[in-house]
């Protein structure tokens, strides 16, 4: 039985598992982007040499990752490596590591609370579905009540819904009286 609540909650659930995804894919490419800083960092500060391939491989991602945050500070060259390299505290990187950093804990924050929607959603599902089974329970245990009396040809009465409060029938308690005191 689908109603428009159920309906409601599919498109909600919908929603947050697109997001979450999406979510995912850019914490993970965060994520791909901070190793790349840090090794690029530490390539840099100990004056790797460039002309090795693993080295042009992280230089070549470190430019692409840096790109916001080039020119922002001054690297601090550190002197020359046995191979005449530059060691360079590269400031710029490390300003990006956190900003990086920040951004993908805020992502990660998002998934959190993307999950604990996620986990609202399937609870209400869960609430409206148990619903539905006692609804039809109650519809159930009507039928075989009207049959049951149509079979002993007893006329069918219908049931009236439970519910928890009194009726307006029923008039409300009689107050009690204080005591009085007995000497």
């Amino acid at each position: 039985m689908i109603t428009s609540e159920s309906k409601a909650l599919s498109e909600r659930k919908a929603v947050v598992w697109a997001v979450r995804a999406i979510s995912y894919l850019v914490y993970f490419y965060l994520i791909v982007v901070e190793i790349i800083l840090v090794i690029g960092f530490f390539l840099l500060l100990f004056g790797a040499n460039p002309t090795a391939g693993f080295t042009q491989w992280a230089y070549r991602n470190l430019d692409r990752v840096m790109a916001p945050f080039r020119g922002i500070f001054s690297p601090i060259e550190l002197g020359t490596t046995g191979n005449d390299v530059a060691a360079t505290f590269d400031t710029s990187v490390l300003f990006a590591m956190i900003i990086y950093g920040i951004v993908a804990l805020l992502f990660s924050a998002l998934i959190g609370w993307l999950s604990t929607r996620l986990n609202q959603i399937h609870a209400a599902e869960d609430e409206l579905e148990r619903q539905a089974e006692i609804a039809q329970q109650q519809a159930d245990a009507d039928a075989r009540m009207q049959a049951a009396a149509a079979a002993a040809g007893q006329p069918a009465q219908p049931v009236a819904p439970t519910t928890t409060s009194p009726s307006p029938a029923t008039p409300p308690p009689a107050p009690i009286p204080p005591s009085t005191p007995t000497t």
